[in-house]
């Protein structure tokens, strides 16, 4: 019987067939959390009277919402997680290292896999057909000290892609394209499946972008089948060991099916203070803009820096607007430093940080002054995300925000020189 990628993945877990609406049991793959939730699910460990960790050699701790530490409380919460890893024996990615979206595209997820974490953004691994979800404290202690956790399998919505790109048009102009048509609570505890002849061409790197903001529809998961793109990925970072095809079943059931022609897209800005607030980038020309952050698990890889290197190269940033550019890994920092992409961001007046969240989460670098306006790569606008409710966020991609930059205000990259 034709399944689902979701209805596949936890199928295979169970060891018998789930659907859609089940409740299954499943044995998790690869358990995280973070600075920003960690403490709290260790605390919740203890009082459950778990005492140690089920599964440490798949269990682990980030250390990047807030990297290096900008306050006491921090500095104290890093401490106690450091100490938490080191008691429980499980691997610590410490300050610099990288978000925890990014490196476990890097070095962790695989297809097929259950991939668990205090962070909603978790949904990211689905870009390598693994089952990515977010979940609170409580359920992430339970799953560190069980190695096990509760899932409703979601109904899925099939998300149809087909064309490619025009120029300087990329994944993020797709998504916000989604993301306006489903809005922030149209795939609710569903799984978004992506489908279609583009996707044989979507590069591991573009499906993060899009399975990243899956949950900023609701979505439980946003999951791509594991395919030669997959393959070429987890070669390029060393675990092609590691990679098994699961293709789509033709005939699985969908709960809906949203087609997206990739050809007829056009730059996209989501404006505040929705994710789905998405309007044509050249219907917001001229908008102010006093900070432009190019970062986040979002749009912050290799290929997205080298975009925006490209766009800034032999020019300089508006003299009014501050540009943060921060890799989401030390891997990407490095082959960005390679290949040169920092040289030219730097020389156009740009600033670089240490891999981690940063800007993003609004409790470290980058928060915004009373009445500024930001333009980001990350995928909330939410009032306050960016440290200051009185400030507004705008969205886009790596290549809106380069050319923005230029001009000190929204910019459509298509006019450019």
């Amino acid at each position: 019987m034709p399944q689902t990628l979701s209805e596949k993945i936890l199928s295979a877990n169970k060891g018998s067939a789930v659907k859609a609406g089940d409740i299954t049991i499943a044995n998790v793959d690869l358990v995280f959390c973070h600075d920003a939730a960690g403490p709290l699910c260790f605390r919740e460990m203890a009082d459950m009277g778990l005492e140690k960790v089920a599964r440490p050699d798949r269990a682990f701790v980030f250390l990047d919402h807030c990297a290096p530490s900008p306050r006491l409380e921090l500095s104290n919460d890093h401490q106690f997680l450091r100490q938490s890893a080191d008691k429980h024996g499980m691997r610590l990615f410490d300050i610099g290292y990288g978000i925890c979206h990014q490196v476990i595209l890097e070095e962790l997820a695989v297809p097929g896999g259950i991939t668990v974490g205090t962070d909603s953004h978790t949904c990211t691994a689905g870009a390598l057909c693994s089952f990515g979800t977010g979940m609170g404290a409580s359920d992430i202690a339970a799953a560190l000290g069980t190695g096990k956790s509760w899932l409703r399998v979601p109904e899925s919505i099939q998300v149809k892609l087909s064309g490619k790109f025009p120029r300087e048009v990329y994944a993020k102009d797709a998504v916000l394209e989604l993301e306006r048509r489903l809005g922030v609570d149209g795939a609710t505890y569903k799984a978004l499946e992506f489908t279609g002849d583009a996707v044989d061409h979507l590069t591991v790197s573009e499906r993060a972008t899009f399975s990243n903001m899956a949950v900023e529809m609701g979505a439980k998961v946003g999951l791509f089948p594991s395919d030669e793109q997959t393959r070429i990925w987890m070669e390029q970072h060393g675990r092609g060991e590691q990679w098994k095809p699961i293709p789509l079943d033709e005939g699985a059931t969908y709960e809906q099916t949203i087609e997206i022609d990739l050809s007829r897209l056009q730059p996209l800005v989501a404006c505040p203070h929705q994710p789905d607030n998405v309007h044509p980038a050249a219907e917001m020309k001229g908008t102010r803009i006093h900070q432009v952050f190019v970062g986040t698990c979002t749009n912050a890889r290799l290929d997205d820096i080298a975009i925006v290197a490209r766009i800034l190269k032999g020019k300089k940033v508006n003299k009014g607007t501050r540009l943060i550019v921060v890799p989401p890994s030390r891997k990407v920092l490095r082959d960005a430093m390679t290949q040169g992409y920092l040289v030219d961001i730097v020389e156009a007046s740009g600033t670089i940080g240490t891999p981690g969240c940063a800007a993003c989460y609004g409790a470290h670098m980058g928060a915004l002054a009373d009445g500024e306006n930001a333009l980001a790569t990350q995928n909330r606008n939410f009032k306050g995300r960016m440290g200051n409710p009185k400030g507004n966020i705008y969205l886009s991609s790596p290549a809106v925000a380069a050319a923005s930059a230029l001009a000190g205000a929204i910019a459509d990259p298509r006019e450019l020189d």
